[in-house]
């Protein structure tokens, strides 16, 4: 086991292979909600995907922090923590707690990617070397087990039996935190004539900017007068709906793109009156959380994680095989919601103050477990 700094705290290196948005903001906010523990980071750029999940154990083949010894190894669901500890066999024995934001047997097919069952392989061979694991939502934990266990049926032999079940055994929920800061006070009320929306999503496929497109068309049609901004983190390239969207609805745009002021986002959402979301993959909702936590109405479609904490009345039937009807049954819920407007459902429980407590003790047991103390 390694020494301890002077302070006697656990040392703790968090690995993030895809730094994605949420990503970084989740490590930086257990980081700085923890200082019990000394804490230490490597982190890739979230850009060529395949390579970053197969490859992240040779980037960082020569790291220097790699070569020393840790107490814990905390790992996003991106990294390839089994490659990483043969890579450094010293790290064999390390307890290890691996987060998993998403897993990539749920990700829908945008058609356009090589099919490669090396990113599942990845999770799941990441998934049985650690300790613990870590899901954000229950959605992501059963979708995980459940399409594991379907794809491990379909190969011929030498499956170990119960490995699902062993997975499960060591598998606990636990949400990537809302800032406590975003939780609004009194809310002014919805714009019931002309509402505020806000689509606050990447801007890639799966988050389902065409279904966007075909609901915005569809309140045009009914003659609901509505404003709308459009932002979220984008990529180098973004799906056509969203030039359609800019074309097709630019006199009803309040914002269109990426936001860089933090607190320019906040504001947004605190004015905004809906919080919209046609994803066809959300394993958490983190975007949804935080408009919820300013003061917005939800409008989510009855699938994925939004159960879990989007009241029913402000949930949508869910088509993902048919998205015009799916367009029609938004636009429907959103005309119940302004015809009677409920109040905003506070997603208190995903505050940064009522997990902060279970991320310690999930820690704490993984360290004692091991015989750190």
């Amino acid at each position: 086991m390694p020494e301890h700094t002077a302070t006697n705290r656990p040392r703790i290196l968090l690995l993030s292979a895809y730094d994605a948005g949420s990503h970084r903001r989740w490590r930086e906010q257990l980081v700085a909600t923890h200082p019990e523990f000394d804490w230490h980071t490597l982190a890739l750029p979230p850009r060529f995907f395949q390579w970053r999940i197969r490859g992240n154990a040779l980037s960082w083949f020569r790291e220097p922090l790699l070569q020393e010894s840790w107490d814990l190894l905390l790992v996003t669901s991106m990294v390839d923590l089994a490659s990483l500890r043969g890579i450094h066999p010293h790290l064999a024995a390390t307890p290890a707690i691996l987060y998993m934001h998403e897993n990539q047997f749920a990700y829908p097919d945008s058609g356009n990617q090589h099919s490669s069952a090396e990113p599942k392989m990845v999770n799941l061979y990441s998934v049985v070397a650690a300790d613990t694991v870590l899901f954000n939502s229950d959605w992501n934990r059963r979708s995980f087990l459940e399409q594991a266990q379907a794809f491990l049926d379909k190969l011929p032999d030498g499956v170990p039996e119960g490995l699902i079940r062993t997975i499960d055994e060591k598998s606990r929920v636990l949400p990537v935190p809302v800032e406590d800061s975003l939780f609004a006070g009194d809310h002014c009320g919805v714009d019931r004539q002309c509402p505020h929306l806000v689509w606050n999503h990447r801007w890639e496929y799966d988050k389902g900017p065409d279904r966007l497109l075909l609901l915005l068309d569809a309140l045009v049609a009914r003659g609901q007068p509505f404003r709308i901004s459009v932002v979220g983190e984008q990529f180098r390239n973004a799906p056509e709906a969203f030039r359609l969207i800019e074309q097709r609805h630019s006199e009803r745009l309040v914002n269109f793109g990426f936001m860089a002021s933090r607190d320019d986002y906040n504001r947004l959402l605190r004015q905004a009156d809906v919080a919209v979301s046609t994803a066809l993959h959300d394993f958490q909702g983190l975007a949804m959380l935080e408009a919820m936590a300013s003061g917005c109405l939800a409008l989510a479609p009855d699938r994925l994680a939004y159960p879990e904490y989007v009241p029913r009345n402000q949930r949508y039937p869910s088509h993902p095989g048919e998205p015009e009807a799916e367009a029609l049954a938004a636009a429907d819920r959103l005309a119940e919601l302004l015809a009677n407007p409920p109040l905003p459902s506070c997603p208190g429980e995903w505050r940064v103050s009522s997990l902060a407590t279970r991320y310690g003790d999930i820690i704490r047991a993984t360290l004692e477990k091991h015989g750190v103390s």
